[in-house]
């Protein structure tokens, strides 16, 4: 079953940059949740907690697709080390902002400052993988192994900064995660070798090439409905455990969700599909869909648990598809680019998932608000629907 992974990881230096890559996208998981935990022991606000992590996502979000062309023009290298520096130094003064008692204004505009410098290294990792290896299978599999490797910092990262930030210190855990960032970033950029090469722009070089739109506007869609579906879904999931009296069985819920998406995912990298990414994107997003229809009629948490992790079976492969459909579409000098705007979609639609999910809590109940999430799957197959249709690659012979 893993012949595809020790295929690609036999290739000089995929190890190495993947590892790196993983250390480098830790801050994903970490550091929203650690403005929240280091503002709110400063100040016992969490209201002005929440405001100020909700600059640094929504800063993240807007400058991701900005980041990602200038990594297509001037190479991973120079960009991913200046906005690891970029990103280290703003939370730095973040944290001396929160512990000194500056204004709060100031938290807030670190706080953005840091959003927009956060490395774009999930991207950047695909794209290097698209540089070397040269065949579609390969490159899926890949996609496969980041994705698995995504719901592991989605695991990892809470636990680590929330442990951190309560057993010793609120400081220590975004303090970790900075040096996660600027550690792993800098260690990937050094793996030269294997970079794609930078696609400056130039009078020789033309104009850029196209961005095929069609394909991308409702594949970015997708990935904003996918986001809302999220983000409702984790809100809902806490409310649902508190309203049982266990909240604190709300991250056993999470992780048998994300522990679904991780073998999914596991899965998907070892097998050769006979369908190319532009169906799989459509049956993956309807099947986001279905997922969600019977958590609104569970009421027990075990049970919860059980659907929760069948759920999450239709994570990972959806993801994979949608990353090897931008892969397949998007001109390799944009490719950094077109990945950015998918994972801005993503970063996009989970806050106001979160907050939609939260008035529903508020006035019906959790089983209700996991309707909001039902209705985001809705969309995303909606919106999948739109994608251009695209012939499947020739069959190939599994191993």
């Amino acid at each position: 079953m893993f012949t595809s992974y020790r295929r690609i990881l036999a290739r000089p230096g995929t190890l190495r940059f993947s590892m790196a890559g993983l250390v480098a996208r830790l801050p994903i998981s970490m550091v929203g949740l650690g403005i929240v935990l280091l503002v709110s022991a400063a100040t016992g606000r969490y209201g002005v907690a929440g405001a100020v992590s909700a600059a640094y996502m929504f800063a993240n979000a807007g400058l991701a697709i900005v980041q990602g062309r200038l990594l297509d023009r001037f190479g991973q290298g120079r960009v991913l080390s200046a906005a690891s520096l970029g990103f280290g130094v703003a939370v730095t003064l973040l944290v001396v902002s929160v512990q000194a008692d500056w204004p709060i204004a100031t938290s807030y505009v670190l706080a953005a400052l840091a959003g927009g410098c956060l490395p774009q290294v999930g991207s950047s990792v695909r794209a290097r993988w698209s540089h070397v290896l040269d065949q579609p299978t390969e490159v899926q599999t890949a996609y496969a192994l980041e994705a698995v490797l995504d719901e592991a910092v989605f695991i990892l990262g809470p636990i680590i900064v929330t442990v951190l930030a309560t057993a010793w210190h609120p400081v220590a855990g975004i303090l970790v995660a900075v040096v996660a960032c600027v550690s792993g970033t800098l260690f990937f950029c050094s793996q030269r070798a294997t970079e794609p090469p930078a696609q400056p722009r130039t009078g020789a070089s033309g104009p850029r090439p196209g961005m095929p739109w069609g394909t991308v506007v409702p594949l970015a869609v997708v990935c904003a409905a996918l986001g809302v579906l999220f983000g409702a879904a984790e809100v809902t999931t806490v409310a649902f455990a508190d309203e049982r009296g266990h909240k604190a069985v709300s991250g056993a819920l999470l992780a048998l969700w994300a522990f679904g998406s991780l073998t999914a995912g596991v899965i998907t990298g070892a097998v050769h599909w006979r369908r190319g990414p532009s169906f799989r994107v459509r049956w993956g997003a309807l099947a986001m869909a279905c997922a969600m229809a019977p958590l609104s009629l569970v009421g027990s948490l075990p049970l919860m648990g059980a659907t929760l992790f069948v759920a999450g079976f239709a994570i990972a492969p959806t993801m994979i598809a949608t990353m090897s459909l931008t892969e397949e579409v998007v001109p390799s000098g944009r490719l950094t680019e077109g990945m950015a705007i998918m994972q801005t979609g993503l970063v996009a639609g989970v806050a106001p998932g979160a907050t939609l999910s939260g008035l529903v809590v508020d006035h019906q109940g959790a089983s209700a608000a996991y309707l909001v999430s039902l209705a985001a799957g809705a969309v995303a197959a909606l919106a999948a629907l739109a994608i251009p249709r695209r012939k499947a690659p020739v069959p190939s012979i599994r191993d």
